[in-house]
């Protein structure tokens, strides 16, 4: 069924997971097979050093639909499904770690699922990280509940690869550092419909986990980024500028206060931090102010010299 004009693309990125190769492409080959439509797989081999794309190339020479990627240097796991993606010619898109901890036999369901209406279909990993709750799972309902808040799209399990897109959702956003994460709110935000089901979770088998409390941070920051991307892209003034205008406020205040003590003889300048703390808050809001003024000029430039446009027009009769 691996015919040119494949319905369904499978990407997953690779990283040094030689020995989970050979059992991931033949269940997915199983999996694939089974839904009777025409299929690719994407393998994106993200500058692996185990001899990974070696064994991609080999299982290419007897399995056609396998179209392995490979990066000169790694540049982490965004990178990869960004590339795989790109790359990706069906209309559905189907994204899934390497490492066997997601299984192929829930493709099929989330492709039925995505077909009842939806654009993004994520996975729920919902027995994971039993037996390790204060380690491990404590932090991951929280960073999922943080994201879940300030996105607007409410999902249980947003570190989950296992996904099922359509390729219209999906083709037009750009990734950037470790944000393929967000890709449902992304989604969510230019009116995709998104919603998620349970999916099975698989102890790995091989090679070492990649993921560590080290991530905590950067999602964190992340998620600042999507925040500012989703609510002030098309009008940073209103965040710079309003943050700018609260600290010249605080600072005037500061000012006034200082001189109030300073005529009623309670306090002279010298004594007093608040004539520092005034002239630091009015020098801060002012810069607040002017980095505004410059966003709002890059975000006019962005869109005008590219011919974007800050909309998506669905249909027009």
């Amino acid at each position: 069924m691996s015919q040119s004009s494949p319905a369904v693309s499978v990407v997953f990125p690779v990283y040094n997971e030689s020995g989970s190769l050979r059992p991931l492409v033949e269940q997915l080959m199983r999996v694939l097979r089974g839904i009777g439509r025409p299929y690719e797989i994407i393998a994106v081999d993200d500058g692996s050093s185990d001899g990974s794309y070696g064994i991609l190339k080999e299982l290419r020479q007897s399995e056609s639909a396998l179209r392995p990627i490979r990066f000169r240097y790694n540049a982490g796991q965004t990178a990869a499904l960004s590339a795989g993606i790109a790359a990706a010619t069906g209309d559905i898109i189907v994204t899934i770690d390497s490492d066997l901890e997601n299984d192929p036999a829930d493709i099929p369901r989330l492709i039925a699922k995505l077909e009842e209406g939806y654009d993004v279909v994520s996975g729920w990993r919902q027995g994971r990280w039993e037996g390790a709750w204060l380690t491990r799972r404590l932090p991951s309902v929280a960073a999922n509940r943080l994201i879940s808040k300030f996105s607007g799209v409410p999902l249980h399990d947003y570190g989950c690869t296992l996904k099922a897109y359509r390729a219209e959702a999906i083709k037009s956003i750009r990734l950037y550092g470790d944000m393929h994460r967000f890709i449902p709110a992304y989604a969510a935000w230019r009116g995709g419909k998104v919603t998620e089901i349970p999916v099975n979770h698989k102890p790995r088998m091989y090679g070492v986990s990649k993921y560590g409390f080290g991530r905590m941070p950067r999602v964190l920051l992340d998620l600042v980024v999507l925040v500012f991307l989703h609510r002030y892209m098309n009008r940073p003034m209103h965040f710079f500028g309003g943050w700018g205008l609260a600290s010249l406020f605080s600072g005037f205040t500061a000012a006034a206060l200082a001189v109030v003590l300073k005529v009623t003889g309670i306090r002279d300048f010298v004594a007093t931090p608040l004539p520092i703390l005034a002239t630091l808050l009015i020098i801060v809001g002012v810069q607040l102010v002017l980095f505004g003024v410059i966003a709002e000029m890059l975000m006019r430039t962005y869109y005008e010299s590219q011919d974007k446009h800050p909309y998506t027009v669905e249909e027009s009769a």
